[in-house]
């Protein structure tokens, strides 16, 4: 390939890692979710295993959220190539979300726990790249409609989410669910499964889109904040350097506000801009916040 990008562009030059005092004295660090590039693989311009150089070369980002199920095999040997190309462009893992591992909410014990050891392989995934988390989903095999109903999910969910985070703890992994609609999103609902869990490798991983329009978005995630392990800033569309689908300066104020301190994953799925314009005007506003 010649130095154009993939999306037609030229490349960035990439930007040069920072110094481990810049590094400490961060308030956030940028990452990208794979997600925000789901078109231009679907389309095979890209794989997984050039997702480090895209995310080095094209944005100047270092940390890499997976996809799992964008990856061609999770095989020893492939894990080795994806260590390979990390390497090779400075990059970090930073977490792997997982989907279709199972229901872990589902109503059948035997069900949902095959579901928490269908994540393992991830964490050991996780864990060979030096990544510090997997997100999993909390999901039910039908959407809860009474109060008895959620605190049924709630249960079932603290039950599966306890053995797959204590799987991850003997790796030194973190488990996080993302609200991904339904009870995820869910703040009271939340705070109970993080409360009934209760272990210290175990959180949030908050979300800034996956919510009903009659959702409050900014009370609900200021509710997740203190059960965050990651973040991810999830955005559709820019203008004037502003996205206009959502008040982004209210948000990071909540992310800032609760102490947190750690990595931020861009997540653009807007189809007005392209995925590398949604990425880039993504990662110019939240430079604001290193």
């Amino acid at each position: 390939m010649n130095r154009r990008s993939l999306f037609g562009l030229p490349f960035l030059a990439a930007l040069p890692l920072q110094s481990r005092a810049a590094n400490e004295n961060r308030k956030i660090r940028i990452s990208l979710g794979q997600w925000s590039l789901h078109k231009a693989m679907g389309r095979r311009l890209i794989s997984n295993l050039d997702f480090p150089r895209v995310a080095r070369e094209q944005f100047g980002i270092e940390g890499l959220e997976f996809v799992n199920f964008l990856w061609e095999a999770p095989t020893s040997d492939y894990v080795q190539r994806v260590k390979r190309a990390m390497s090779s462009t400075a990059t970090k893992a930073v977490l792997i979300m997982c989907d279709g591992e199972g229901l872990m909410a589902h109503s059948v014990k035997e069900k949902r726990l095959q579901a928490a050891a269908s994540h393992y392989k991830w964490v050991d995934i996780a864990a060979e790249l030096g990544a510090h988390a997997i997100r999993a989903n909390l999901r039910s095999e039908k959407e809860p409609k009474t109060p008895a109903e959620v605190d049924a999910v709630v249960n079932y969910a603290a039950e599966s989410f306890r053995k797959l985070a204590e799987y991850g703890a003997s790796r030194k992994i973190n488990v996080l669910i993302e609200n991904h609609g339904g009870v995820s999103s869910d703040p009271v609902a939340m705070a109970r499964v993080m409360k009934a869990v209760k272990l210290p490798n175990f959180g949030m991983l908050p979300d800034f889109g996956n919510f009903t329009k009659e959702a409050d978005r900014y009370d609900a995630v200021a509710k997740f904040m203190p059960y965050a392990k990651g973040v991810t800033f999830k955005c559709v569309d820019f203008k004037d350097g502003k996205e206009t689908t959502m008040d982004m300066d209210r948000l990071m104020k909540s992310v800032l506000d609760s102490g947190y301190r750690g990595w931020v994953g861009i997540e653009f799925d807007g189809d007005r801009l392209t995925e590398y314009e949604g990425i880039l005007s993504a990662r110019n506003y939240l430079e604001r916040f290193t």
